[in-house]
């Protein structure tokens, strides 16, 4: 859950978020020395008295400033296609899956392993005398998924394109209609996550929260 002032990314909780989270760091750090490199030059070139009318070629000069650039490309962009696989991986015998249908606006679950439960998940608004929770971020049924358990999202929609985001969780799939997509999620930590709906879907679009309850798989099995 982000907090107040908050500058960082939230606290991982599956190894593609913390994954995400040392890139964020690697390019940070990449972007930072290049701003100050650049700073630090531009002050040194305002501050000088010196002139280069008479400079018509600087071989060495041209190499350094066309080989560094390409070096840093390379040092953003494999750490960049390996987390991008690492995120399109699925497991080949996944042991749960999970249906996600997006409407306009509430999302609608099902789950195999548990019978084929089908249940529509809405928000609690604030005047809901159930409501304890953040603010237009809870809802009245959640979804349960057991920890370290590979667990299949299989994401739709019945009428708009929607998108279904859990930042801790390191998960953003698009609910396109008559297309199925699916991504691998497997949380590492008990605990509840929230997430909202991150394509503009119309009106009601920032009322239609998602709430994961990560729990231990003997809970699960016992549900």
């Amino acid at each position: 859950m982000s907090w107040w002032a908050q500058l960082n990314l939230m606290d991982p909780a599956s190894l593609v978020q913390s994954e995400m989270l040392l890139f964020h760091d690697h390019a940070l750090m990449i972007i930072s020395g290049i701003f100050i490199l650049v700073s630090v030059v531009g002050w040194l070139m305002l501050k000088s008295t010196f002139s280069s009318r008479r400079v018509y070629e600087a071989q060495t000069l041209e190499i350094i400033w066309t080989v560094l650039p390409a070096l840093l490309l390379l040092t953003l962009a494999l750490p960049s296609l390996r987390l991008l696989y690492l995120v399109d991986e699925h497991s080949m015998d996944c042991k749960n899956t999970l249906k996600v249908v997006g409407h306009q606006w509430y999302w609608s679950y099902e789950n195999p392993f548990l019978g084929n439960e089908n249940f529509d998940s809405y928000m609690l608004p604030p005047t809901d005398p159930t409501w304890g929770g953040y603010r237009l971020l809870d809802v009245d049924k959640r979804v349960v998924l057991p920890v370290g358990v590979d667990s299949s999202v299989v994401a739709t929609s019945v009428d708009v394109i929607h998108a279904w985001a859990l930042p801790s969780l390191g998960v953003k799939m698009d609910s396109v209609p008559g297309r199925l997509n699916m991504m691998s999620v497997t949380p590492l930590l008990s605990g509840v996550y929230y997430g909202q709906c991150s394509e503009i879907c119309g009106a009601n679009h920032a009322f239609m929260p998602i709430v994961v309850e990560s729990i231990p798989v003997m809970h699960y099995l016992n549900i």
